[in-house]
C-alpha cells in the first residue's frame, strides 16, 4: 500500500487499483490511469535530466489540456513546487508571478510563449513548450543513463504556490504543502461521496484552489477528470453529455451562466452532485439548478485559498438552511472568534478562524502578511500544551444555535453607512428574488454625510424589462432605510470578473469611488 504523502502517490495508488479505468477525457482523447502514470514518470524523468530538483519552482502557463495535467503531476513527482499561472492572465501579471516566485522553469505552449516573449526578456529562467512534452516525444528519454525521476518528500514540504487574483494590488502567492493537497483531496472526496465511476467536470481554472481540487479529488477516488476550457455556456451541456459527466463544481457567476442554457434531459439527469464555492448561491439560482439536475444532490461549500476548504452544507440541510455555509469539512476545526480571540456566542458576528490539516504554509515571499493572517493556536491537550498555526480568514460569520455557520461578508467588504454595518449579501438577496436579475453586487463607496453609501451593480436578463425605480422601491419595501441603495447601476453585460471567475467587487468599488464626491439624493 502506497503511503499517500504526495499527489504522485495518489496517482500511483489509483493506477494500481484502477489501471484500466479512464483517468482523463477530453474530446476524442481518453487516457487510463496506467497510461497517465507512465506519461507522468517519463515527464518527471525529463525534468530530472534537465536539473529540476526538489524545492525548485516550476511555473505552468497553459490551458487544461492533457500535457498540462501530466506536467503538474510530474512536477509533484520531482518534489518541485508547482506554480500554476491562470491562462487568462496577461503578460504583466504572468511576469509578476514569475519574478515573485523565482521560478527556474516556465512550461507553456508555443503560442503563449511567443505572446509573452517581451515580458520574459530580462528574467533568468528556462522555457519549455508543452508540445515537446507530448507522450509521443517522451518514449525515448533524452538520456540513456539511469535518472531517478522521483524525489523524497515529506508531507510538510511545499508542493504548490497558488496566486490569488489581486484585484487592487499584485497577486500574492499562497504556499500549499503536500499535506494540504492530499488531505484536502481526501476530505472533499469523502463528503461529496465520489466514486471511481464518477466523471468530474474540470471547468474552474487549475490555478484556483477549487479548480485544482477537481483534479486531486479525481485522483484520490479513481474517477475520471474531464477538463473544459469553454467560450460559450452552451458548450458545457454538450460536453457533459458527450463525456458522461456526473459531478460539477462551480462559482456563482458560472452557475448563473449554466442555469440560463438548455440542458439535454440525459445530460442533466446524469448529474448526481453539484457543488458551489467562491461565494453565496442565491436561493432562486439553487432552485433553477435543481430543476436542471433533477437527480443531483447540491453541496454548498465555503473555503479560502489560505485554508483550501473550510465548511460545507450537506444536501439534506440545503432544503432547510439554504443560506448557511454549513459546518466544518472533515479534518478541520472552525471557530467564530472576537478580535481578542474569545469565542463568539450564537448569533454574534465574528471572524472565521480555521485550524487543521488544510491550513497552508503562508504567503510566499511575504513574512509580514503571513504573520498577520497565520497565527499560533495554543490549546491544552491533557498533559501537553500543543501549539500549531491557524488562519484568520478575514471573513465575518456567525453561528446559530445548532452550530450551522452563516457568511456575513468579507471584513473589508462590510459597508459602514450611517453608523451601521451592512452585509452586502443582505441587500443582494432582496434583488435575487426577482427572476429578471441575473447578477447583483452591493458595495459601499465614500459619501460625505453617510461615511459610505450603498451602490448596487446589476446585470438583468436582456429580454426582460427592469427599471431602476422599481428596484429602489423593492429595496425600500424590504429593507430598513439605512440599507436602501442610493444608486443602482444597470449593466448591459455580465459584471466584471477576476481571473478565478468571481465577480470583481473591488473593481466595481473603484469605478464608483468618486460617484458621491458631492451630495446626491437616492436615484429615482
Amino acid at each position: 500500500m502506497t503511503a499517500h504523502i504526495s499527489l504522485y502517490d495518489l496517482l500511483q495508488d489509483s493506477a494500481h487499483q484502477h489501471g484500466d479505468r479512464r483517468a482523463f477525457a477530453q474530446g476524442a482523447k481518453t487516457v487510463t490511469y496506467s497510461e497517465l502514470l507512465e506519461d507522468v514518470r517519463l515527464t518527471a524523468k525529463r525534468l530530472a535530466y534537465n536539473g529540476v530538483q526538489a524545492g525548485d519552482r516550476v511555473a505552468v502557463y497553459a490551458g487544461k489540456q492533457y500535457e498540462t495535467i501530466v506536467t503538474f503531476l510530474a512536477i509533484n513527482a520531482r518534489g518541485a513546487i508547482l506554480v500554476p499561472i491562470n491562462p487568462q492572465l496577461k503578460e504583466q501579471q504572468a511576469r509578476h508571478i514569475l519574478l515573485d516566485s523565482g521560478a527556474r522553469l516556465l512550461i507553456s505552449t508555443g503560442p503563449r510563449l511567443r505572446r509573452i516573449e517581451a515580458a520574459l526578456m530580462d528574467i533568468e529562467l528556462d522555457t519549455w513548450s508543452l508540445e515537446k512534452l507530448q507522450p509521443d516525444n517522451l518514449n525515448t528519454p533524452p538520456d540513456t543513463a539511469p535518472v531517478n525521476p522521483h524525489s523524497t518528500v515529506t508531507d510538510s514540504d511545499p508542493a504548490a504556490i497558488l496566486y490569488t487574483s489581486g484585484s487592487t494590488g499584485r497577486p500574492k502567492g499562497v504556499v500549499l504543502s503536500q499535506r494540504n493537497l492530499v488531505s484536502g483531496a481526501y476530505s472533499v472526496a469523502h463528503y461529496l461521496r465520489l466514486q471511481a465511476d464518477d466523471v468530474i467536470l474540470g471547468i474552474l481554472p487549475l490555478s484556483f484552489d477549487a479548480g485544482l481540487s477537481q483534479l486531486t479529488t479525481a485522483l484520490v477516488s479513481g474517477a475520471c477528470y474531464a477538463p473544459l476550457d469553454f467560450l460559450q455556456a452552451g458548450e458545457v451541456p454538450t460536453f457533459c453529455e458527450a463525456h458522461g459527466v456526473t459531478v460539477i463544481t462551480g462559482v456563482p457567476p458560472l452557475w448563473m451562466q449554466l442555469a440560463s442554457v438548455q440542458w439535454p434531459q440525459p445530460a442533466g439527469a446524469r448529474i448526481r452532485c453539484f457543488a458551489n464555492t467562491g461565494g453565496h448561491m442565491p436561493p432562486p439560482l439553487l432552485e433553477k439548478l435543481k430543476r436542471a439536475f433533477p437527480n443531483a444532490l447540491p453541496y454548498l461549500m465555503y473555503g479560502l485559498t489560505e485554508a483550501f476548504r473550510s465548511t460545507y452544507l450537506p444536501p439534506e440541510a440545503a432544503v432547510t438552511r439554504p443560506d448557511s455555509i454549513g459546518k466544518a469539512v472533515p479534518n478541520a476545526d472552525i471557530r467564530v472568534l472576537r478580535p481578542n480571540g474569545t469565542e463568539c456566542a450564537a448569533g454574534e458576528h465574528g471572524e472565521l478562524v480555521h485550524r487543521g490539516a488544510f491550513v497552508t504554509l503562508g504567503y510566499w515571499n511575504d513574512p509580514e502578511l503571513t504573520a498577520q493572517r497565520f497565527r499560533p493556536w495554543v490549546r491544552p491537550d491533557r498533559q501537553i500544551l500543543r501549539t500549531e498555526t491557524a488562519v484568520w480568514s478575514g471573513d465575518i460569520v456567525y453561528r446559530d444555535q445548532d452550530d450551522y455557520l452563516y457568511f456575513v461578508a468579507r471584513s473589508d467588504d462590510m459597508i459602514k453607512t450611517s453608523g451601521y454595518r451592512v452585509s452586502p449579501t443582505e441587500v443582494e438577496e432582496v434583488l435575487f428574488a426577482l427572476d429578471e436579475v441575473t447578477e447583483a453586487a452591493a458595495f459601499g463607496v465614500p459619501h460625505p454625510q453617510l461615511g459610505e453609501a450603498i451602490i448596487i451593480s446589476l446585470f438583468a436578463h436582456p429580454h426582460r424589462q427592469i427599471t431602476t425605480p422599481a428596484l429602489i422601491k423593492l429595496c425600500r419595501d424590504k429593507l430598513p432605510t439605512y440599507m436602501v441603495p442610493l444608486h443602482v447601476s444597470l449593466h448591459d453585460s455580465p459584471l466584471p470578473r477576476n481571473p478565478n471567475g468571481k465577480i470583481d467587487r473591488k473593481q466595481l468599488k473603484q469605478q464608483f469611488s468618486e460617484f458621491f464626491s458631492t451630495p446626491l439624493t437616492v436615484t429615482e
